[in-house]
């Protein structure tokens, strides 16, 4: 009785790897520069262009060096930028966030004048500008424990909000994980006559051990306890999606998951459950991790990046937000 023979392996899946042209037509996720945001940090004072310590090659810069950083951005074909920042007074409310003259205000209304085809989304929130470092106003909550006054902070994120608009903020993006933001921030706007103007909401924003050298460069750092009572549980998935849920049902027009690169899990699930456009932020963390690992010749940059960003846009993400944008812009010009 003879055998069967032993049956041939599928070959289908490599011989579309044969040829680079050939894994080019089958590529199934794209990363273009459509795809990158690229944050600055903007800085009192001026003649300012100070770079951060434990974020090299991106830096804190004043008003009159702005328009350095933002031809750079335009020049390489990155359509959006998002700004924070760090002025020269701060509160224990952040009176300064809301002032029309405020310093993302000024740059705002900078930035429309040199580049105005480039999309500006600005950060809504308070850490940067009280003297505390917490994303709101603080109440005891007896037996002196501190923490953010949830009802107390709503009207304030949305007055910043309106301010941005009213300098010509794009997009506002609210980052303070307080309950209700966007409703509060949503009913401001549309109250002001901003109909027109989207929130980008960090709707799943998790307490991550990644946001260490953002807080060198925004000087945001808590100057007692930490943002866990507000900011979400690394550990939970499901409590991200009812945060996501929460956030579109108030009106969020885009949602964030930050950080990205732990969480591409949940980007996956908020894509699929939603199906709004879903933006990830690449944060300081991760992209100190490679600067160090680059440095040092253990990793090659261009390859990890360019992996890294192509992978969050196979979990889902529309909008990669990115310390990495100028190079990454350069690197695909290359290609």
């Amino acid at each position: 009785m003879s055998q069967s023979p032993t049956p041939l392996p599928d070959r289908r899946p490599r011989r579309l790897r044969s040829h680079p042209k050939l894994r080019d037509l089958v590529r199934e996720n794209r990363l273009t520069t459509d795809d990158l945001v690229y944050p600055l940090f903007i800085y009192h004072g001026s003649n300012l262009r100070r770079e951060i310590s434990s974020m090299p090659g991106q830096y804190q810069l004043s008003l009159d060096r702005l328009p350095e950083a933002v031809e750079e951005v335009v020049r390489l074909g990155i359509p959006s930028v998002l700004l924070f920042g760090i002025p020269a007074e701060k509160d224990d409310v952040g009176t300064s966030a809301c002032d029309d003259d405020g310093i993302v205000q000024e740059a705002t209304r900078l930035i429309k004048k040199i580049a105005p085809e480039l999309l500006i989304i600005t950060d809504v929130c308070f850490c940067e500008y009280t003297s505390h470092g917490h994303c709101g106003p603080m109440t005891d909550h007896g037996g002196g424990r501190l923490d953010v006054d949830n009802d107390a902070t709503l009207p304030l994120l949305a007055q910043q909000a309106v301010s941005h608009a009213r300098a010509g903020a794009d997009v506002v993006a609210p980052s303070g994980m307080m309950d209700g933001m966007i409703r509060a921030i949503r009913h401001g706007l549309d109250s002001a006559g901003f109909t027109g103007v989207p929130i980008m909401s960090y709707a799943a924003k998790f307490a991550s051990g990644y946001y260490g050298p953002f807080r060198d460069a925004a000087e945001s750092a808590p100057s007692f306890g930490d943002r866990r009572t507000y900011q979400m549980d690394p550990a939970n998935g499901d409590e991200a999606m009812r945060e996501v849920a929460i956030d579109v049902d108030e009106g969020a027009d885009l949602v964030m998951v930050k950080p990205a690169l732990a969480y591409m899990d949940i980007v996956r699930r908020v894509k699929d459950e939603f199906g709004l456009p879903t933006a990830v932020y690449n944060v300081s963390g991760e992209y100190a991790m490679v600067k160090a690992a680059a440095r040092n010749g253990w990793i090659d940059e261009r390859r990890v990046v360019l992996e890294t960003l192509t992978g969050f846009k196979r979990a889902g993400a529309d909008i990669i937000i990115t310390y990495h944008a100028l190079d990454v812009a350069r690197w695909l010009a290359e290609r």
